[in-house]
């Protein structure tokens, strides 16, 4: 058993060595091996992983049809440049995108490697589109750690602290939740208030944000706000951008979650489960915003890759042939459910919210005081006992569930008891 524990603490003495402390690493478990929802540390030891990386493994790890799509690949090229020589797969990947993406109308996509770099995209094509400067985004909103990405990110630590001053002309404005005592009326009114007093509205290109909020806390963004954000966007000449990086591809119930909606979008940034753990991220948006940006202004060196491509087409047809925006359906029932009996005897669970598979429990005192402290206790509990969870919110008192869509029901089960068991002796 020593000589177990020892390989972890080797590779964490070296980790710590070797690399900066601003990669913040949540475990000391090393992984070696994973399947489906599943991980093995380099012990031997076993976790049952709720967490899917951070919400990229909706097809799990290692599925056979995505190992299958990248080795074929990998036969015949693994790089050279869709900019330089280009390949159908990534033409069939933008044809498929624009497809499933909800609404109608001519759609054009492009391919990146992150989700911050899809983000960053949808920026330069909405100011390049509309000839404008400003951007509004959400508080608690997570757009990435790029230099744009965190000037709209709505959150200070750690995303923005000691990097100094952030892009000019990128606004933020209350995103609503009841567990923070935001409506939607504030949200607009805050909007209203921003172009009377701060940023005519005929000077911003875009208002950017997530359908659920991620990293901010798993606040799903009302129906009545999507609305009214399409109208004050038409009304104004501003795209519409919604950030679909951690709720798209079968997540909430539906491939995206703009669809629980029924408006439409100018631009929408997806990347997270898209490929299935390889890094690919993409941009769909309106044909004619699309094309504002002259040749060579979109684009990366790995942008597109044709592995990640390859990965990312086999996962879309699982998820059309599996049906796992259903099965997320199915599977965040079952965790609300099991979450609400708790309640009783776990009081300091002040609300559990979800789309889908997209669950989130905030705990808070009897006061309604924040307890992040408690979630960062229930988390060790949970590791502790083989169960990996991960947390967010503006006050880190929220746990998040993004477990893969296609867990085995035994192991999910298994997962419940664990999470439950970390709750009551918590």
């Amino acid at each position: 058993m020593l000589q177990a524990i020892d390989q972890n603490i080797a590779l964490e003495q070296r980790r710590q060595a070797a690399c900066p402390r601003g990669v913040g690493v949540q475990t000391q478990s090393f992984t070696a091996h994973a399947q489906n929802a599943e991980i093995w540390d380099v012990n031997g030891r076993r976790l049952i992983d709720f967490g899917s990386g951070i919400a990229v493994l909706a097809t799990g790890h290692r599925h056979p049809r995505v190992l299958a799509a990248v080795q074929q690949q990998l036969e015949s090229f693994h790089h050279t440049c869709f900019q330089v020589t280009p390949y159908e797969s990534y033409v069939a990947l933008c044809e498929q995108l624009n497809d499933k993406t909800p609404g109608s109308f001519a759609k054009k996509t492009a391919l990146f490697t992150t989700g911050a770099e899809a983000v960053e995209n949808a920026v330069k094509v909405a100011k390049a589109a509309t000839g404008r400067s400003a951007v509004i985004a959400f508080s608690g909103a997570f757009h990435g750690r790029t230099l744009m990405g965190m000037a709209l990110t709505g959150k200070t630590f750690p995303y923005k602290a000691g990097f100094g001053a952030m892009p000019p002309d990128v606004w933020h404005v209350p995103y609503p939740a009841d567990a923070l005592g935001v409506s939607i009326e504030d949200s607009l009114l805050a909007i209203e208030r921003l172009f009377s007093a701060d940023v005519d509205p005929r000077r911003v290109a875009a208002i950017i944000l997530e359908p659920v909020q991620g990293e901010g806390g798993f606040y799903v963004a009302p129906t009545a706000l999507l609305r009214r954000l399409r109208e004050i966007c038409d009304e104004h000449g501003i795209l519409l951008v919604v950030d679909e990086v951690q709720t798209g591809f079968g997540r909430t119930g539906k491939m995206f979650a703009l669809e629980h909606h029924g408006i439409d979008f100018d631009l929408m940034t997806m990347a997270k489960s898209l490929a299935g753990g390889f890094p690919l991220s993409a941009l769909t948006g309106r044909a004619e915003w699309m094309d504002a940006a002259a040749p060579g202004g979109l684009g990366g060196t790995y942008a597109g890759h044709p592995v990640a491509v390859a990965a990312a087409l086999a996962v879309l047809d699982i998820l059309a042939q599996d049906d796992l925006p259903r099965r997320a359906e199915v599977l965040g029932k079952r965790l609300v459910a099991k979450l609400e009996t708790l309640k009783a005897d776990v009081p300091a669970i002040a609300e559990v919210r979800n789309l889908g598979a997209m669950v989130g429990v905030e705990f808070r005192d009897e006061a309604g005081v924040p307890l992040p402290k408690l979630v960062k206790r229930i988390q060790e509990l949970a590791l502790a006992k083989g169960l990996l969870l991960l947390t967010c919110g503006v006050h880190g008192n929220v746990i998040r569930f993004l477990f893969p869509l296609t867990i085995e029901d035994a192991v999910f089960e298994e997962g419940l008891a664990l999470l439950a068991a970390s709750l009551l002796e918590a």
